[in-house]
């Protein structure tokens, strides 16, 4: 059983999900990019029965409020969600679980507040995006942002309403890794019913989103600012195995020889069968691993 939660923001509020004891150890759950909080659904009710887990909707995804009129959706500014939701909750110490662009966002706010988090998991998530080596690649990245956000003022269109069927087989189509079973799940709570149809709930302006990105140099150096409590899962067959991935994804593979070569005694890298959406697909594949670093005590935990 979850209980539904919400917090009153300046422009609206944050909406999030609550499993588990008051009095548990506090681990806050952030999701990934167009998803929303019940991407966790499957897995957190196998993991340990004594935290209290939190998983929240970023602003402009799942029952969380749209930000105000001619706002992007800036990494930072999720970094900022998850800051209103702990100062909400009184958690002055907790445990940071992110997949996908929700492990970019734990990874930034362990960076800037380290003595917050006690262990970081990241699924699907390296924690950081690398940026563009070219710098005129940098400048037009920034470019379409902003020409990305005025062109969807400009447009100003209404969301489109399509039929339950619809919905789901275009969240399909949009994502390889997401099944009929896991999809439907992100729909309960990523689209709301309307005479006309089922309205997808996320802003469309979180496809402009600006990520911060770093260096190789800078990945490594702040990640021994947490080092020996951070555990990182990958999917075999998800988005961050090096020789599967195109030219594109270079950042992977930089990351992770960086991480294992200079940081190999103090994080933990695991590898598991299944897609970039395992934790919700095969949600066994990973809860037993993340059990065990959540229950002991000591940071440097074994898996």
């Amino acid at each position: 059983m979850f209980s539904e939660l919400k917090f009153p923001v300046p422009w609206g509020h944050m909406a999030a999900k609550a499993w588990g004891p008051l009095e548990g150890h506090p681990v806050l759950c952030l999701h990934g990019w167009l998803d929303n909080a019940n991407t966790f659904d499957k897995l957190i009710p196998l993991l340990p029965k004594d935290c209290y887990y939190v998983a929240m909707d970023f602003s402009g995804h799942g029952l969380s409020s749209h930000r105000p009129a001619g706002s992007a959706y800036h990494l930072l500014d999720y970094v900022s969600d998850v800051c209103r939701v702990a100062a909400a909750l009184q958690w002055r110490r907790f445990t940071l679980m992110g997949h996908s662009m929700g492990g970019a966002v734990a990874g930034m706010f362990c960076f800037l507040y380290p003595e917050m988090v006690d262990k970081l998991i990241l699924l699907e998530s390296l924690g950081f995006l690398l940026a563009p080596e070219d710098t005129e690649a940098w400048l037009k990245s920034k470019r379409v942002v902003i020409d990305r956000l005025l062109s969807l003022e400009a447009k100003q269109q209404a969301p489109k309403a399509r039929s339950p069927e619809a919905a789901l087989q275009r969240l399909l189509e949009a994502n390889r890794h997401l099944t009929a079973e896991g999809g439907a799940i992100l729909l309960q709570r990523g689209a709301t019913e309307t005479p006309a149809g089922l309205v997808y709930n996320r802003d469309m302006r979180v496809h402009t989103q600006n990520r911060e990105s770093l260096t190789v140099e800078q990945c490594v150096k702040l990640l021994q600012k947490i080092q020996d409590r951070v555990l990182i899962i990958v999917a075999q067959d998800g988005l961050l195995i090096p020789h599967k991935l195109d030219s594109r994804n270079h950042f992977v593979k930089a990351l992770r020889k960086a991480f294992e070569s200079t940081l190999k005694e103090h994080i933990q890298i695991a590898e598991v069968p299944g897609s970039h959406f395992v934790h919700l697909n095969e949600p066994k594949a990973v809860s037993g691993i993340i059990s065990n670093f959540l229950m002991v005590q000591n940071a440097r935990a074994r898996l």
